[in-house]
């Protein structure tokens, strides 16, 4: 439990509105979801720490909840819009790609946390405009040419795919960058973090854990590209139970006698290990064609075949190149005086923009009606448009999604 000024409790038990300033130095806005209040802000002092407190009228007490997903920098003020199972929060005076969030109180994610930890749970994730295109999970047993076959999208489509960068507690070999190869961690940090739902799959390798984050599968997303996951069943059936919304693809060999002659033209394993290979993989395809897990079964009898197929699945079996992107990476760019309103599933932003000559009006909107995603990743769908006079002498209606 925490306490707040008097004055606050006062403003809110009579029905304060959003962007509630105190005279005592610090700076909140309020948003209400259900019977709650969230009160979000902190000091004013230049820049406006965001911090969280709950207050509930029926008990008369302030709740501090426990803080999950990636916490918003600081910033010159914020606005705060209530929404069915979150709160949209727009900052001020922050970079454009850095504007847009949401205080999440009643996400299925915020739900399983309350229920793990046993107290009040709020979490944070960033706001993107647009989509982005869902993850491909390619799985498939040792030896059946999964990795040629993503080795021959990356070839044809090289600025369409990337991978995203594994964690691992294991220390550095080599010549191995953090970021690079691996993301290096303590153990202690990376078992907190699978705790809290950061990881869509992971396991224990000879002691060290090994496995991906959401946060390096959205990095990709950020970057304008489809993020591929070369994983085993296991980790496909992880992925699957998160909330990541993919593709999950099990490449299968045309039998095993085929698939014991490949393992064994590669010339890399001794008899044992090809042994195991062979019976892990037996295992694994009677798990990938009844688990469940995937969405599609490819049959990879002729290499060429299996990727033209494996292109149909994607989309891109009629693209030469890779298509243009969807324009996902948008972004709005608030100025500092603005004021915000909702109508149904628009948030309507009336800004002002003040140039050496004169001030102009202009106003944005946004759409929530179909957002994606969220915490422990982002909040994605995202779209708006902007009415009225533009910063580059344009007027009329600019359509952005």
């Amino acid at each position: 439990m925490g306490e707040a000024p008097a004055l606050l409790v006062d403003d809110i038990q009579g029905g304060a509105l959003n962007g509630l300033e105190l005279k005592n130095g610090t700076c909140k806005t309020t948003a209400t979801v259900g019977d709650k209040t969230y009160v979000i802000g902190g000091s004013d002092d230049g820049t406006l720490s965001i911090e969280v407190q709950i207050f509930d009228p029926s008990l008369g007490e302030w709740v501090r909840p426990t803080v999950r997903g990636t916490k918003p920098t600081s910033c010159k003020g914020l606005s705060a819009v209530p929404l069915e199972d979150r709160i949209l929060i727009l900052k001020k005076g922050s970079k454009s790609d850095d504007q847009i969030w949401f205080l999440e109180v009643d996400t299925e994610y915020v739900r399983q946390q309350q229920k793990s930890l046993g107290t009040e749970v709020v979490a944070w994730s960033k706001g993107v405009i647009g989509n982005a295109e869902k993850p491909v999970v390619i799985s498939g047993p040792s030896g059946v040419g999964k990795g040629t076959l993503i080795s021959m999208l990356m070839k044809e489509f090289p600025s369409m795919f990337g991978f995203s960068v594994s964690h691992t507690t294991r220390a550095p070999r080599g010549m191995e960058k953090d970021g690079v190869h691996y993301h290096f961690t303590e153990k202690s940090i990376m078992e907190k973090e699978i705790k809290e739902g950061k990881f869509l799959e992971f396991a224990l390798v000879h002691g060290n854990l090994y496995g991906t984050s959401v946060e390096a599968v959205e990095q990709v997303a950020d970057a304008g590209k489809r993020c591929i996951l070369d994983i085993d069943v296991q980790g496909a059936r992880s992925v699957r139970a998160s909330s990541l919304e993919a593709i999950f693809i099990f490449i299968c060999p045309p039998s095993m006698e085929e698939l014991e002659k490949r393992l064994r033209d590669r010339g890399t394993e001794t008899e044992e290990q090809i042994l195991k290979r062979l019976n892990n993989a037996k295992a694994e395809i009677e798990q990938g064609e009844s688990s469940h897990v995937f969405d599609f079964i490819l049959y990879n009898d002729k290499l060429e075949e299996c990727y033209e197929s494996l292109k149909k699945l994607l989309g891109l079996d009629g693209f030469v190149t890779a298509p243009p992107k969807s324009g996902h990476n948008r972004e709005i760019d608030l100025p500092m005086d603005h004021s915000v309103s909702k109508i149904e599933n628009k948030i309507i932003i009336n800004c002002i923009s003040s140039g050496e000559k004169e001030s102009k009006n202009f106003r944005i909107i946004l759409d929530v009606s179909s957002l994606k995603g969220g915490a422990p990743g982002r909040t994605r769908g995202l779209n708006f448009q902007t009415i009225g006079s533009f910063s580059n002498g344009l007027n009329g209606i600019d359509q952005l999604s």
